[in-house]
């Protein structure tokens, strides 16, 4: 596997906020969460002898938080709103709205970051450009617009100050995801601990819309020389973006999950979920490579019948062993069972001996052990998956390592549980397994899975993730003969 051909990615460093900044966000944070969840504050105050509200009543104020702050908190509002295997219908849905409703940005300064990025007058860049934006991203803005040609485009604009609000966001999250999880061991932490590793890495990316230009042109070559005429990546408009401003091809849709809007087109969108999913795994197995935010906000079910698929602000790269890893987990999950312990092996050397203290297994246990937790979520239809149950499986091992259970609230088997992840999250660390370039890859995998879920309960319930075996064989047997160099102007044989 080479990724040679993907293009590179030059991300911009983020600016080192001061305390002063620090500071200024720590207070908006809290003065908008006051305002928020004041209310509910007074409430639960009020009927104190009835016990706690329900958590449900607790979505709609932290939604309110999350896009009153916008930046980095609509970045996690976005994970809420697209996984609702671990986080639940309700709360996912209560969250939709972050998928596309940032802050608002004045035109003036649209207007004015889009001159001076492209060196011109808005007049000479563009024939009209409409005031009022048509998506409202966590970290910019689209409007729509014409060229002098006729062609109506997309012109995506990074919000002003964006860089410093995020780098301040993440400075402050850090510690305090660091503390829960190394003093814990908290899964959930650590998992939010991961995105924010992942994520520090990645916003210096889209933080330079010049790589987004160059993957989408990339991936565009690529998808289509590849037979998969149904995804559509959008045309740059090249001459008309920069650092700030990235100009492309106006794709009419609706997201691929607004089950009555898309009803409206007689179109069905579950052979284009399909073909995503395709597209992915294609992308993925060839060039070890993907698009690393496929939430609903990203795919567009268009009047045409075919799906586009937007914001390539994040790719992910996986590096030669996270590579061998994915494969060998499909390989698995198709029916080789020396794989699985192939599999084993390689999480062993990844985080060392803290996988078989920690979960209380040896590696052949540990073998069946993954197997136990990854093969259904490959093989069983999407209706019968749960990420959910997934994610928590190490902490229901752990516990059960100890002879607790594992949804027990007692004192004693809280600090026995919170104790053993604690130590086994420490000697990963030892060993250097967090944050390696295995633990950031497949956490990103994971990511794409999440909402990959989502699309397969809403379309393919019946349907299993490697439901096509003659595709995916295929796809593992032409990579492998290539030895890893993807012919980038070839066609895939057997799987367009």
């Amino acid at each position: 596997m080479s990724i040679d051909t993907v293009p590179r990615a030059f991300p911009r460093r983020l600016p080192q906020p001061t305390r002063r900044h620090l500071a200024r966000r720590g207070k908006t944070i809290a003065r908008v969460a006051a305002r928020h969840f004041g209310p509910l504050v007074v409430r639960q105050a009020r009927r104190a002898r009835h016990g706690p509200l329900p958590a449900s009543e607790l979505a709609r104020p932290l939604r309110k938080t999350f896009e009153d702050l916008g930046g980095t908190f609509m970045k996690f509002g976005q994970l809420v709103a697209s996984s609702p295997g671990v986080f639940g219908d309700g709360l996912a849905e209560e969250f939709r709205s972050c998928l596309d409703t940032g802050p608002a940005v004045s035109f003036d300064l649209v207007c004015r970051q889009v001159e001076e990025d492209l060196g011109m007058a808005i007049g000479d860049a563009y024939a009209e450009l409409e005031e009022e934006p048509i998506g409202r991203a966590s970290m910019a803005v689209v409007h729509r617009g014409r060229l002098h040609d006729g062609r109506v485009v997309a012109v995506k604009v990074l919000r002003p100050g964006i860089a410093k609000l995020v780098a301040t966001d993440l400075d402050l999250l850090q510690p305090l995801l660091d503390l829960i999880a190394h003093h814990t061991g908290d899964q959930t932490a650590g998992s939010l601990l991961q995105m924010l590793d992942g994520f520090r890495e990645q916003i210096g990316e889209e933080l330079d819309l010049r790589n987004e230009a160059r993957a989408m042109v990339h991936f565009r070559r690529l998808l289509s020389g590849a037979g998969l005429e149904v995804v559509v990546v959008p045309e740059v408009v090249e001459e008309l973006s920069g650092p700030n401003v990235l100009t492309m091809e106006f794709l009419d849709g609706v997201p691929i999950d607004d089950l009555a809007q898309a009803a409206g087109y007689g179109v069905d969108p579950a052979p284009l979920v399909v073909e995503v999913l395709r597209g992915f795994f294609l992308m993925t197995l060839s060039w070890g490579a993907f698009h690393g935010d496929v939430h609903a906000g990203n795919l567009l079910l268009l009047a045409d019948g075919r799906v586009g698929v937007l914001d390539w602000g994040i790719v992910g790269r996986l590096d030669e062993g996270t590579y061998r890893f994915f494969r060998r987990v499909l390989e698995a999950a198709l029916g080789d069972e020396s794989a699985w312990d192939d599999v084993a092996a390689h999480m062993v050397r990844t985080y060392g001996p803290a996988l078989e203290a920690g979960l209380g297994l040896d590696e052949a246990a540990l073998s069946a052990f993954m197997r136990s937790v990854i093969e259904p979520v490959l093989t069983r239809p999407f209706g019968e998956v749960s990420l959910g149950e997934l994610l928590t499986a190490p902490q229901v091992q752990v516990a059960r390592a100890r002879g607790i259970e594992a949804q027990s609230r007692s004192a004693r088997a809280i600090f026995t549980r919170l104790r053993a992840q604690r130590n086994m999250r420490r000697m990963a660390e030892a060993h250097g397994g967090l944050a390696s370039e295995f633990d950031r890859g497949t956490f990103l995998l994971g990511k794409q899975l999440l909402y990959f879920e989502r699309y397969g309960k809403l379309f393919m319930a019946d349907t299993p993730l490697l439901s096509d075996r003659e595709f995916f064989e295929s796809l593992l047997r032409h990579t492998a003969t290539r030895a890893g160099q993807p012919d980038v102007h070839g066609e895939p044989g057997g799987v367009g």
